[in-house]
Formats: C-alpha cells, sequence, structure tokens
C-alpha cells in the first residue's frame, strides 16, 4: 500500500490504478465536455447553439424494421375500397427491391378515430398514445432513398445509406459537449438480444473520434459492459495490470508528444472511475414508486421490456444524457411481408403503453419542453400485399412523430397520396428530418462542421431543409 500511494504518483495515477474493473475501451465513448471540445480531432472551434434552443436532450424511439403508416397514423379510404385490386395506372410503375411488384393492393382492417382537441386520427392498435395527441406532431409525408433494411436504418441514423458517416447522436454530442460529468452524453439500447440491423455503425462517430460514439447499456447487474471488477480477478491484480499499461502510456507520450488520443484515453479512465457510482444509481428503477412503473406497463409481461427502458431514459435524461436511442423490435421484427395483422398486433401492445408513458411521465414532471421525442422507424409498408396478408418495404412515404422540445402538439404535418404511397405534401427527407431534430436543439445543420482531411464535413451532407411548421403551427 505505500508503494501505492508512494508521492511519485500524481493524480491520474491514482485514478488510474484505483479504477479496478473499468474496461476502458468499452468506456471510450464516455466524453465530458472538456474530452469533447479538447483534443485536437481536426475539427475547428466548436460552435455553441448556433439559435436559441427549445430541448436539451432527445430521446429516439426507433422501431426497427419499418412499422406501417397505413395501419397506425394515416387513413387511407381509398385503399380499402380498391382493396383487391391492383395499384392504378396513374401510379405508374412501382419498383422494390424485388424488382416490379404488381400484387393486389391490401386494406387496413383497422378502425380509426380521431382523437383530443386536435382531432388527430389514430387506429385502434394504438390506444394509450391516442391519449397524447394533444403533445404530438404527426410528420405524415417522410421519405427516404434506402429500400433495404441496411441502407433505410442507416440513413435514418447517419444522414447516409453508405456507412462511415457520424450518426445523429454524434453530431449532437460534437455539436453541444455533455450535460453531466459523470454518466455517457449518447445511450444506445434495445428492447430484446437480437442484432440490430447494422449494429454499433448505426450509433458510430464515423471520421470523428471516438469519444463521440454512442454507449451502449443493457439489463442487469453490469448496464455498461466491463464497469465492474470480472469475477475471480482480485483488486491487487487489476491494479498491477492497469499499472503496467499506464507506465506504457507514459513512455508513449514522452516518445510522442503531439499524439492527443493518449490524454483523451486518460480522461476517459477519470470519467469512468466517476461512473462507478453514477451508472448503477442512474439506472436502479427499485427507487421508482408501483404506480410509476405501472404507468410505463412494467406490470404486464407485454410491455415490461420496453417500458423499463423508456423509464431508464426518463432517469437518464433527468441526470443530464444528450441523446438516447431507444431501439423496439430489434432484429428488423416490424418487418412485415406476412402477417401483418399479428405481426403488428404483437409489436404496437408491446410499444405503445410504455411510449405513452414516458410522453405522460415527462409531461408531469416538467421535462417535455425540454427533451424531444421522436417516433418512426427507417420507411413504411406498401399499400400493395405481400404474400397474401402483409406489406413490403416502403420508403417513398410514410409517417413518424415528434413530441415536446418546442414542437407544437396536436397537429397533422404533410400528407401522402390517396393511397399511401407517397408523401406528395410537405415532404420531409430524412435530411430535412435531421435537420429540424438539430434546430430544436439550437444547432444550425449548415453551420455545424466537422474538417474530416480538409473538408468540412456537415451532419445532413450539405443537404435538408428545417420544418418550420413543427415550431409555429397548430393544425
Amino acid at each position: 500500500m505505500t508503494r501505492f500511494l508512494d508521492s511519485h504518483f500524481h493524480r491520474r495515477d491514482f485514478l488510474f490504478r484505483s479504477g479496478a474493473g473499468l474496461g476502458a475501451v468499452a468506456l471510450a465513448a464516455l466524453q465530458s465536455q472538456s474530452i469533447a471540445r479538447g483534443a485536437g480531432n481536426g475539427s475547428s472551434a466548436l460552435p455553441m447553439p448556433h439559435v436559441p434552443a427549445r430541448a436539451k436532450n432527445v430521446i429516439f424511439l426507433f422501431m426497427e424494421g419499418g412499422p406501417s403508416h397505413l395501419d397506425t397514423f394515416d387513413p387511407k379510404p381509398e385503399l380499402n375500397r380498391l382493396a383487391g385490386q391492383h395499384l392504378p395506372e396513374s401510379f405508374g410503375t412501382v419498383l422494390t427491391a424485388m424488382g416490379e411488384f404488381h400484387a393486389p393492393l391490401l386494406a387496413s382492417h383497422r378502425k380509426w378515430k380521431q382523437h383530443g382537441e386536435s382531432g388527430t386520427w389514430v387506429s385502434d392498435w394504438l390506444p394509450y398514445t391516442a391519449e397524447c395527441v394533444d403533445d404530438i406532431a404527426v410528420l405524415r409525408s417522410c421519405w427516404t432513398d434506402g429500400n433495404s433494411h441496411s441502407a433505410g436504418v442507416c440513413q435514418m441514423n447517419t444522414c447516409s445509406m453508405i456507412g462511415g458517416r457520424p450518426s445523429l447522436g454524434s453530431w449532437v454530442t460534437y455539436g453541444l459537449g455533455s450535460e453531466n460529468q459523470n454518466l455517457p452524453a449518447f445511450v444506445v439500447m434495445q428492447d430484446n438480444r437480437s442484432s440490430v440491423v447494422n449494429g454499433p455503425r448505426n450509433w458510430g462517430a464515423g471520421f470523428m473520434p471516438a469519444s463521440y460514439q454512442g454507449t451502449q447499456l443493457s439489463e442487469g447487474s453490469q448496464p455498461i459492459p466491463y464497469l465492474n471488477t470480472p469475477e475471480g480477478l482480485d483488486v491487487q491484480t487489476q491494479i498491477g495490470k492497469l499499472g503496467y499499461l499506464n507506465s506504457i502510456n507514459q513512455k508513449f507520450s514522452t516518445e510522442y508528444p503531439q499524439q492527443s488520443e493518449l490524454e483523451a484515453r486518460i480522461r476517459s479512465y477519470e470519467l469512468a472511475f466517476r461512473m462507478q457510482s453514477a451508472a448503477p444509481e442512474a439506472v436502479d428503477l427499485a427507487q421508482e414508486t408501483a404506480a410509476t412503473k405501472e404507468l410505463y406497463g412494467m406490470h404486464e409481461k407485454e410491455t415490461e421490456a420496453y417500458g423499463r427502458l423508456c423509464l431508464m431514459s426518463r432517469r437518464l435524461v433527468e441526470r443530464g444524457v444528450r441523446f438516447i436511442q431507444l431501439y423496439h423490435g430489434a432484429g428488423s421484427k416490424w418487418d412485415a411481408h406476412n402477417n401483418i395483422e399479428s405481426n403488428h398486433t404483437q409489436l404496437c401492445r408491446a410499444m405503445d403503453r410504455p411510449v405513452a408513458g414516458l410522453l405522460k411521465d415527462l409531461k408531469q414532471r416538467g421535462l417535455l419542453d425540454e427533451t424531444l421525442v421522436i417516433w418512426g422507424g427507417e420507411f413504411g409498408r406498401t399499400p400493395m400485399s405481400e404474400q397474401g396478408n402483409g406489406r413490403d418495404h416502403n420508403p417513398t412515404g410514410f409517417s413518424m412523430w415528434m413530441a415536446g422540445g418546442g414542437v407544437q402538439g396536436g397537429q397533422t404535418i404533410g400528407t401522402t397520396d390517396e393511397l399511401g404511397l407517397r408523401a406528395v405534401e410537405d415532404r420531409m427527407h430524412v435530411h430535412d428530418l435531421h435537420a429540424t431534430i438539430l434546430r430544436s436543439l439550437g444547432l444550425d445543420h449548415m453551420a455545424l462542421t466537422y474538417s474530416y482531411k480538409g473538408r468540412p464535413e456537415r451532419p445532413t451532407v450539405n443537404e435538408g431543409s428545417v420544418m418550420e411548421k413543427l415550431f409555429t403551427r397548430r393544425g
């Protein structure tokens, strides 16, 4: 012990050696604002918000696989009238990943009703979300370029169908830094153990330093992998290993003082040390009341998993986590190429009450105004049938919604054509979605730049417009 506290070691040595069990590699994304702005990473001086911010945090509820807008938020009486017939010639040739598609139109079996003072249309699949429509702005005219899951999920996360660019959460963290010193700024969670399409690439930092990537949390005693000391490894052995690693780092730092990555790594160790006390408390749902857990549906088997994640996200927002992404249906479970009735019935039931509980809980705690909540998948579904009782991918027109963060709820923006195939009014591409999300946080998507190989890179690939109606109009 005397050797460990020898005056030869300074503060960082102590933190480094006492951090037994800290998974330095796994925790690379856990940066403080000083790390985010400090390490000579090729970027110019970072801006603070370019315009007054409406939101401080984002919760992105990602329905992986592509939910059907035609059966949730976009009723089409004409689709039911023409069910069984082929797409009218006026629509032209429709191409999908399989080529020309001549399947007959598939009716929606949903019962539709207008809800709230706004009269927003919601299907009977989402009775709990329907209770919150006056806080929600439904976007019926979204569209994207990617028709495959890999391309669609990649673009919805990074604005590009081609991997390698930073995710939206990374751009937000880069532009605004962290609100807290003890937890990650960007967190990702999923409702089951299936692999999300593209995996960590969806929340990766691309060409930015790894410190901006998302940190994946899981359930159990170790929500962050490698946070605790591995079983069978005593503290002294771990201290010895970390001490040896520290000596290598110090030698490298002396020989290559221009390499700033080492400084960022040491800082990540320090943050990881602080996280040993902060992270377990943040995800400890035992502190919540039975009434709160019931609000999120945690008392029922079907809704417990996503309810737990939604409740955890509220706790993380309260503790200053900037960007949270919650995957539902991980493993493309929403991909209803057949049996859409049974598929979507089950998934909507599992998701509906937790999502509504999140909105209600944020609102009653005064957090909804400063938290932008986004709901949607990588694309929608076609009005044509597939395999007789399912729907194919539809990137040309689908619905998403936003709430909180300055969004004027109780309105429906944009339209698709009479069959719900293509967005036709107030069309909103993924570039526009990301531009609008960034604007809610006070960031201008064209002013936010990162210098990579001498070229200024922007989050929306130099495209996109803000949908101002979201913040200024009630419909």
